[in-house]
């Protein structure tokens, strides 16, 4: 969200009162909004300010990819003549000229951009400046100077104002006046590029989001050098040229044999009848080609070869690749093949060349190699890190099966999180955003959960943010029955085998299969509920054992004690009747007391059948006088047990439900405890 910060509460109320008129009347919008931007001021650190400093990085680039190419313009357009390419004239007058919009653009936004007062940076971030007359008088004294030196349109200037206006000019003083000039803005547009990338690596940390955008805005970088460097060639070739031709016209003007002016060397002149006749008798034409052995002493050392090639004549397309090729590739062999000479500029430039050759090809070389490690860094300490694993397990002389397991766990580990430290990411995030992130990342799966699907919104929020996520590979015991549990899973992706003996006792085994929605862990739960839980983790009563790879969410047990201490909605019946039905725990230890009770059941009604034939056979029984049976006997006898029996009952329900009664009025008013004990161990050895 762009972050705009806005002028002083009186104008702003002016405003809005002024906007309220404006915009009442038709066709008076774009009036309004000119006001709005009259009256705003960016925040340096917003998105706003930050996406244009980026746009603005990549015109500044394509800007200095544009000016060299004003030194193409001087061609060879005939013997002995130089003339300027009109069509790449207006050609790069116009990409120019859309490049300094940018800039104009660039110095209106940075008079409406805050800053940080320099006093106020002792602690934090500092206070912003928001008034636009100090804005303005900051900006007028520090970087104004350099904006306008780079914004001001000097070449087009100089092409369509200057030279045309001067009748006296030759193609030669143009070339020099117009070079000059754009050499001398270059430098204060070269100084805004590096200005702004240390604005951006302030403000986003990094000039590029990806390692594959910094490779390659090194490698622009180098291929900027190159252009430039293939430029300036091209046109200090043509400057060799056009001085081989003004010597020995002057030593022909010495010698008296001929007149040879100087403005036979433009192009103007090819139509000139003393030119053409200059020409039948010179030999300034032969002595000044490079490709004859005519000429002995004057040498073009380097540059002898944009005139064996026909570069200088050739057309822009083909003069431009050319020179920018042999820009790169004197560049990246610092100018080792170069053939000089003694002249003392070519010499200088040769030397400029090999030394910016060299630093420029090693910061390209760095930075490309740094960019492109970051992308394999992780993979790189993975396989360290694996690396070192099988030695140390070759050093300790682990079985192989034991060898295998660690493998499969190293390689789920990761495909799972490609090598990325999650839980040191959100530690070093505010509690607010970390917060957030674990209920985007655990809420959806969380509620997968059956037992979680109960609860309300906050608790869920409070569980979600101290839930670990939890890898673990087929054949792993998570836990062993009898060891203490620290923690609770919440399965999200495959199985689980939990199993018991009940403690190891002969003849009893319990094994069942937990799938994604089921839990594990369950006793935490209970220990955490109970008011004085001591500091002695609960005793785990099953054996859980991954049958497949496992994903989970683990709740260790001092996030679990905090939850259940601060959110009395976990002591709820709804959500322990949940916990209770959700829960393999549970369901196994009702199964056995059924199964106890139903047993006990049946030997207590085989018993008192069995007691009573026993009674009736010992009291005797009256004569039969044929009109019953002796079924009809028993069936009457049993029913005077029978009410016996059920007064009995009777009075023991009575009895129970008052001391329920007195037992729920001394509870009154304290908090219950929590009933999620495991109940009395039913009693099998009677059964």
């Amino acid at each position: 969200m762009h972050r705009i910060i806005s002028t002083p509460a009186s104008k702003f109320r002016q405003f809005r009162s002024r906007g309220k008129r404006v915009t009442a009347e038709e066709g008076e919008e774009e009036h309004a909004f000119q006001i709005l931007w009259r009256y705003q001021i960016l925040d340096p650190d917003s998105d706003i300010v930050a996406y244009w400093n980026r746009v603005f990085l990549v015109t500044s680039l394509l800007a200095l990819f544009v000016d060299p190419l004003y030194f193409f313009l001087p061609t060879v357009g005939g013997p002995a003549c130089l003339q300027a390419d009109p069509a790449l004239r207006i050609f790069v007058t116009i990409l120019r000229t859309f490049a300094d919009l940018f800039y104009v653009l660039h110095m209106i936004m940075k008079f409406r951009t805050a800053f940080v007062a320099p006093n106020s940076r002792i602690v934090g971030r500092g206070e912003l400046v928001m008034d636009a007359r100090q804005i303005s008088m900051r900006y007028l004294k520090s970087d104004f100077v350099i904006d306008l030196a780079a914004t001001i349109p000097l070449p087009q200037i100089v092409v369509w104002l200057v030279i045309p206006a001067n009748r006296n000019s030759r193609t030669d003083h143009a070339n020099n006046t117009l070079a000059l000039f754009v050499l001398i803005q270059y430098v204060p547009r070269l100084f805004l590029i590096f200005h702004l990338n240390r604005r951006i690596q302030k403000t986003t940390g990094v000039i590029a989001k990806t390692p594959w955008i910094g490779a390659a805005y090194n490698l622009v970088l180098y291929l900027l050098a190159s252009h430039v460097t293939g430029a300036t060639w091209y046109l200090s070739s043509i400057g060799r040229q056009f001085n081989c031709w003004k010597r020995l016209c002057d030593q022909e003007n010495r010698s008296h044999t001929l007149s040879c002016f100087s403005s036979y060397l433009d192009c103007n002149s090819l139509d000139l009848p003393e030119r053409q006749y200059w020409l039948n008798i010179t030999h300034v034409v032969t002595r000044c080609d490079a490709k004859t052995k005519i000429n002995i002493k004057y040498k073009f050392g380097m540059f002898a070869e944009a005139f064996l090639n026909d570069v200088v004549s050739s057309s822009f397309k083909e003069r431009y690749f050319y020179c920018f090729w042999w820009g790169l590739r004197n560049l990246s062999s610092y100018g080792q093949n170069l053939d000089t000479t003694t002249y003392l500029p070519e010499t200088f430039f040769c030397i400029i060349l090999c030394i910016a050759g060299l630093v420029l090809f090693s910061l390209l070389i760095g930075n490309m190699q740094t960019y492109l490690q970051s992308m394999t860094v992780r993979l790189e300490e993975w396989r360290i890190r694996k690396r070192d694993t099988e030695e140390w397990m070759r050093h300790r002389q682990l079985p192989p099966d034991l060898q295998e397991r660690v493998r499969r766990f190293v390689q789920y580990k990761w495909l799972a999180t490609r090598g990325v430290n999650e839980e040191a990411i959100l530690k070093a995030l505010p509690m607010d955003l970390r917060r957030e992130i674990q209920h985007h990342l655990c809420l959806s799966l969380v509620r997968r959960v059956p037992f979680f699907s109960q609860m309300d919104d906050q608790l869920l929020d409070a569980i979600c943010e101290r839930l670990a996520s939890s890898l673990s590979t087929e054949g792993t015991y998570i836990f062993r029955e009898g060891d203490p549990v620290d923690e609770m899973l919440f399965i999200i992706r495959g199985q689980l085998e939990s199993s018991t003996t009940n403690g190891g006792r002969s003849g009893f085994f319990n094994c069942i299969t937990l799938r994604p929605g089921d839990f594990c862990g369950e006793e935490l739960l209970t220990w955490a509920l109970m008011p004085n839980s001591t500091l002695n983790l609960p005793s785990s009563t099953r054996t859980v054992k991954a049958l497949s790879e496992v994903e989970a969410f683990a709740l260790q047990a001092e996030d679990l004690k905090f939850v259940a201490s601060q959110f009395k909605r976990l002591h709820s019946k709804k959500l322990q009747h949940a916990f209770r039905y959700y829960s393999h725990q549970w369901r196994t230890w009702a199964s056995c007391f059924i199964q106890a009770a139903w047993r006990k059941y049946q030997k207590r009604k085989a018993t008192r059948e069995l007691s009573l034939k026993e009674r009736l056979y010992y009291m005797g029984l009256p004569e039969r006088d044929g009109s019953g049976d002796f079924d009809d006997e028993i069936e009457e006898h049993s029913g005077n047990v029978k009410k016996v029996q059920n007064l009995g009952a009777t009075v023991l329900a009575s009895k129970f439900a008052a001391n329920t009664k007195k037992g729920n009025h001394k509870l009154q008013g304290s908090d219950p405890v929590p009933q999620l004990f495991k109940p009395d161990e039913p009693d099998f050895s009677s059964v």
